[in-house]
């Protein structure tokens, strides 16, 4: 790999950037001020930056604690972005793997590899998502049992074509539940609720498919996968 595309890929740095600070004299390799761009870097040879030994990561796969009022977009807007939380390089080369809405906390997968990010999201592979949903008013009883019937049975949604997935409810109690889903519609969960007249105050993603929300993680803190969690889907 050339010793500047090597830089963009360990570091921030753009390739014209990259091609400033090896002129400069700012990067060694193995040992030795290297000023020649096109130079080769090769497996086991030790690339510094200003003293900062530079490494190749590979393919990334994260999980994050997303908080309210963050936006999973790769777009400045009014809110601060899921990749704001991330402390990486290049981190705008991370996918969010299933976004969620501004005003909804919990689990949010990022990864740079492409084809792990289809295997989650694909229709075809139909990977469920769970969600601790708070309403705002008691859903029980006989009106709790057609609901559970009709989200089994799929809604049509306002402006939707195709009744939802069957999906399963379980009310923990009168107002807080867990709701599984196979597809991620616009607004999906809210819209399902509004459909049987309710509405959801706050809504949490648990868990994607076999990944769960780390316990240990804060609000607004990320780990990287284990192999175990890569491999589930």
């Amino acid at each position: 790999m050339r010793l500047d595309k090597f830089l963009t890929e360990t570091t921030d740095l753009s390739r014209s950037d990259a091609k400033k600070v090896v002129h400069r004299g700012d990067v060694t390799v193995d040992g030795e001020v290297v000023k020649n761009t096109a130079s080769a870097v090769k497996d086991g040879m030790r690339v510094e930056w200003n003293g900062e030994h530079l490494e190749l990561m590979g393919l990334r796969y994260l999980m994050l604690y997303k908080p309210a009022n963050v936006e999973c977009t790769s777009k400045p807007g009014l809110y601060e972005r899921a990749h704001d939380l991330i402390d990486l390089p290049n981190v705008e080369r991370l996918s969010i793997v299933g976004r969620l809405d501004v005003d909804t906390t919990g689990l949010v997968l990022m990864t740079d590899d492409g084809q792990w990010n289809h295997r989650v999201t694909s229709p075809k592979k139909a990977c469920a998502k769970r969600y601790r949903v708070t309403l705002a008013r008691p859903l029980e009883g006989d009106e709790l049992a057609r609901a559970v019937e009709d989200f089994d049975h799929g809604l049509m949604l306002d402006g939707e074509e195709k009744p939802t997935r069957p999906a399963r409810l379980e009310m923990e109690t009168a107002t807080v539940g867990l709701l599984w889903i196979t597809e991620g519609r616009y607004h999906q969960v809210k819209r399902m609720f509004a459909a049987i007249g309710n509405h959801v105050e706050a809504l949490h993603r648990e868990a994607i498919g076999a990944v769960e929300l780390d316990p240990e993680l804060e609000p607004g803190e990320c780990r990287f996968l284990r192999p175990e969690e890569i491999a589930s889907f």
